[in-house]
């Protein structure tokens, strides 16, 4: 199985969560607010890219070349940040969904 493979089952998963959640946050009146996810996003995929090079340059992690497109940022295959990028849309409509107003 290729990394592309394995990352869209978990994307593909990620995706229905998150259509659900909003559901449940737009009725709510609790959407995320898109500034706010997009400052996460900028951050999680910064770190991504750092950590993950580091991991891949340190030799804590390695890949099989044939498992991945071969499209780098670095060291990190691009498949790498899709975990991440799951996560950034998952979590905030998950919280909104959840979360109640203190008033």
């Amino acid at each position: 199985m290729t990394y592309l493979a394995l990352n869209l089952v978990f994307l593909a998963l990620a995706a229905v969560g998150t259509g659900v959640a909003l559901a449940v946050a737009r009725r709510r009146g609790t959407a995320p607010r898109p500034r706010a996810v997009l400052l996460a996003a900028a951050v999680m995929l910064v770190l991504t890219a750092v950590f993950d090079n580091v991991i891949i340059g340190t030799g804590l992690v390695d890949y099989h070349p044939e498992a991945h497109l071969g499209l780098r940022l670095g060291l990190a295959p691009i498949e790498d940040f899709a975990y991440t990028i799951a996560a950034l849309a998952l979590l905030p409509a998950l919280w909104s969904a959840i979360h109640r107003e203190e008033r």
